[in-house]
Formats: C-alpha cells, structure tokens, sequence
C-alpha cells in the first residue's frame, strides 16, 4: 500500500474509531494517525488470530474494518490507561 492509502484508510478508520468510542472524532490529524496505528494494530491481530495473509491491501471494505477494530482496540486501552 502507498503512503496515500495508508492516509485515506487511516482518515477513515480513525473517524469510525472516533465516533464509535468517543462519539465524536479526534480532528483530521488525530483521526488519520489513529486510524494508521489501528491499521497496523489490527493488522497484526489479524494476521497473528486469524492466519489471514495479508490484512492490510488497499482501499477496499476489508481493510477499512480491519483498521477501524485495531483503531477502537487503540483508542479504548488509550482511555482505560488516562483513567488510572
């Protein structure tokens, strides 16, 4: 994936992450390095839980979901560590 794909899943992913944890997203910059984070957390999960090969392939369906789990993943363990 080019470095255009991984901003335009990320944007996409951390904008998902955003409103479905927070109910509202964490601005263009926020949402983009939180959905690339998510990419390659979710990424990993994937690849490591479910012996999918390769998780993170482009912009399609598959890939934005898989980013926007690893994005909410990111964002709920970012929020239990800011409580404690």
């Amino acid at each position: 994936m080019g470095i255009l794909s991984w901003l335009v899943v990320g944007l996409i992913a951390g904008w998902l992450a955003g409103h479905i944890v927070s109910g509202r997203g964490y601005g263009v910059l926020g949402d983009i390095i939180a959905g690339v984070l998510g990419a390659l957390i979710g990424g990993y999960l994937a690849g490591a839980l479910f012996h999918i090969a390769d998780p993170i392939n482009g912009i399609n369906l598959s890939t934005i979901l898989i980013a926007a789990l690893g994005a909410i993943l990111l964002a709920i363990i970012l929020r239990l560590l800011h409580r404690s």
